[in-house]
């Protein structure tokens, strides 16, 4: 019998990409989530800032966009007419060119849909900006509770009590998949009435943002799963029971702002896999309309060069007052792997490290037990004994173990456990191939530091039948030494605690962005085995059903809850100085490398700031803007030397501040040099002629009276 663990987390073997997709190879491949953009349609910048800049219109510091004014009203009326007038030059020059959907909140901007007229015949119209193909965006796969333990949320809430509070008063968005309003997670308020079957108490609004959806005609309710597991992070009910493959959490399952409000704003309706970019600027300006304080956007794409316009939209919203975090992708572990929106300057930019825990059976074998994570595939139906059978011939960095992505010699495993390794190939490929050659049940060894992860079915047309489960990194040598011992699978299973938390995870993409060579991701947060809510439709119709997913995805919910938590304690601060709460507080020599999980990281652009501490964040003292500095690409043939400032504004703090820089690259030739003078830092980069190539990085710390109150990551890339 097959039992539902992580519907959508996929078998990306060697990056552990947990991406949902089901583009380029479908759920379990190897491949990128899919085409990156759609060269059928296009985003169509218009002269004239949106409401959320234009110097009349924008909100002041900590408040929103006055959509009742008589300003704004005039100042979109006037952007409306400009509209007008690119409809009318469409109609003269490019005739076959439609007009698919129009923005002015976060960005002055028109979708068309191309039907055969190029970019370059949109750029020569007279009040056009810029043009770009739109973008297809996919969503980002996938006692106490252990993620709030990690980020010190309960104790930023004042302790259990204060989750009646937590968010209390802000709004939510969650441009995603859906949200199930019936699952207990949401359903918490118990003043709910009949009406709307797709929002309650807790769920506020729901819509479809689909450019067919006049035709499609869907629901806005979760039929895929990755939305209300994102929902559920952000803001679960207090203390919620969970069972999972009949096994009863030992702890009441939480959001990270409990008492915040959530609005559905579906992009991925029904199976649709992607979005355009138009879809996501519907729902991120509805959501700017409606007056939401957050967006999550645990979604991401191709970029355009060092910013898009989608991600300039993020900027916007940013501006207007609205945090908006961001998945910074899950196609790590290389530089340069960011995705957009999640390059946006200001977006909040989650990398995903691990959370120790996870549900599965245990192998006996040689006198030892190890723990194995379930996933989509099979599982025993009664204790399964019988020969483990090691597969060797694989490469020395796998310790010889071999990933069976090629055909394995007929009956080389009959009526054996087979022993094999991820990497390169899916998981269906490599459980496919070792029942082909006679394998009754197999455990693949992970190839990452920290625990077994949930496997995903996907990316071959004939599916293994045979039951499969992961096993740790760190259990390999024990287990290849067993090779031709009796070992057995048991039926039960159970809940595992480990101390295997805070391991960056080896898919989550990292930085520089392009051209210039900006610190992304912002901040680290819980991203590998989350155990969040699912939809009914899931579980066979279950009212409770959970899983354990992991991606940036499920970090960057922890990130919007944190938000949610922040400005519901300070409603006057503004969007720049939660963002910076959250940023500039993390907990630094935390995270540690995905090859061994015990190799501290201190590289920004793998891990940002940190991992992010909500405790710390609600008792910041002071807001840095920008959140990080980056020098971007510089000479190694010439002496240069180069100035940026960091602006400072008071939050609980007072000053004077000074500032300090600790160098943590240990490349030689390069040095920064801080100096404050009243509410503006100034770093100073100084290369000398000949200095090392490669990366130059460490931490700007702010104090006051002596004592540290923000921290910012500081980076140049020689050349």
């Amino acid at each position: 019998m097959k039992r539902f663990l992580a519907f959508l987390t996929l078998a990306f073997a060697t990056l552990a990409l947990p991406v949902f997709a089901v583009a380029a190879g479908g759920p379990g491949s190897d491949s990128q989530t899919g085409a990156r953009t759609d060269t059928s349609s296009a985003l169509v910048q218009l002269n004239g800032a949106p409401l959320a800049t234009y110097e009349k219109t924008k909100p002041a510091k900590g408040k929103k966009i006055d959509f009742s004014s008589n300003t704004t009203k005039s100042y979109r009326a006037q952007l409306s007419a400009l509209r007008n007038d690119f409809k009318q030059w469409l109609r003269a020059n490019a005739r076959s060119a439609k007009v698919t959907g129009e923005f002015d909140i976060a960005l002055n901007a028109v979708a068309v849909e191309l039907n055969g007229t190029s970019l370059e015949t949109l750029r020569s119209a007279p009040m056009v900006v810029r043009a770009e193909h739109q973008g297809l965006y996919y969503p980002m796969a996938h006692g106490e509770d252990p993620d709030l333990a990690l980020i010190d949320a309960i104790e930023a809430w004042g302790g259990e009590g204060g989750a009646a509070t937590a968010g209390a008063g802000v709004k939510v968005a969650i441009i995603d998949t859906g949200i199930d309003p019936n699952h207990p997670c949401f359903s918490q308020d118990g003043d709910d009435t009949p009406g709307d079957p797709y929002t309650n108490s807790k769920v506020l609004d729901a819509g479809v943002y689909y450019n067919k959806n006049q035709t499609a005609r869907f629901t806005p309710l979760d039929v895929n799963g990755h939305g209300s597991h994102v929902a559920g992070t952000v803001a679960c009910a207090f203390d919620t029971e969970a069972v999972v493959n009949g096994v009863e959490i030992p702890y009441g399952v939480s959001g990270v702002a409990p008492a915040a409000k959530l609005g559905n704003f579906n992009v991925f309706p029904d199976e649709i896999p992607e979005a355009r970019s138009e879809d996501i600027m519907n729902a991120l300006e509805d959501a700017l309309e409606k007056g939401y304080d957050v967006a999550n956007m645990s979604l991401g794409g191709g970029s355009s060069g060092i910013q898009d316009l989608l991600s300039m939209a993020v900027d916007a919203a940013d501006e207007a007052n609205m945090v908006v975090a961001v998945a910074a992708s899950n196609d790590g572990p290389n530089p340069f792997t960011l995705g957009s929106p999640g390059i946006a300057p200001r977006a909040l930019t989650a990398g995903a490290s691990t959370v120790g825990h996870f549900v599965g059976p245990a192998l006996a074998v040689g006198g030892q037990t190890y723990g194995m994570a379930a996933g989509d595939f099979e599982v025993v139906e009664e204790d399964t004994t019988a020969e483990l059978g090691v597969v060797t011939g694989g490469p020395a960095g796998l310790g010889g173990l071999n990933e069976a992505c090629a055909a394995l010699p007929a009956g080389s495993l009959a009526d054996q456990i087979a022993l094999i390794s991820r990497g390169t190939c899916t998981f269906s490929q490599k459980i496919r191939n070792a029942q082909d050659a006679g394998a009754i049940a197999a455990v693949v060894v992970n190839n990452v530091a920290g625990d077994p992860t949930a496997m995903g079915l996907g990316g071959i047309p004939n599916e293994p039948t045979i039951p499969a489960y992961m096993v740790s990194l760190a259990d390999r040598a024990d287990l290849m030494a067993e090779d031709g011992e009796e070992a057995t699978i048991s039926e039960e299973m159970q809940y595992f605690n480990t101390d295997n938390d805070d391991i960056r995870a080896g898919f989550s993409s990292r930085g520089p962005t392009d051209v210039d060579f900006r610190v992304k991701p912002d901040v680290m947060a819980p991203g590998v085995n989350v155990l969040s809510a699912q939809p009914a439709t899931i579980c066979a119709g279950e009212a409770s059903c959970w899983a354990f997913f992991q991606g940036t995805s499920m970090a960057t919910p922890h990130l919007a809850g944190s938000a949610a938590v922040v400005r519901a304690k300070f409603p006057t601060w503004s969007a720049a100085q939660v963002r910076s709460a959250i940023v500039n507080t993390a907990d630094q020599n935390t995270v540690t490398s995905h090859t061994d999980g015990t190799t501290v990281l201190t590289n920004p652009q793998i891990i940002g700031s940190g991992r992010e501490n909500l405790s710390s964040a609600v008792n910041a003292k002071v807001a840095l803007d920008p959140v990080s500095l980056s020098f971007g690409g510089v000479p190694s043939g010439s002496g240069h030397t180069r100035s940026l400032t960091i602006d400072l504004s008071n939050l609980t703090g007072s000053g004077p501040y000074t500032a300090t820089f600790a160098k943590t690259s240990g490349n030689s030739g390069v040095t920064f040099t801080p100096a404050v003078s009243g509410m503006t830092v100034t770093v100073t980069m100084s290369a000398v002629k000949g200095a090392a190539a490669g990366e130059h990085y460490g931490v700007l710390t702010i104090r006051s009276g002596g004592a540290e109150v923000a921290h910012a990551a500081v980076y140049a890339l020689v050349k």
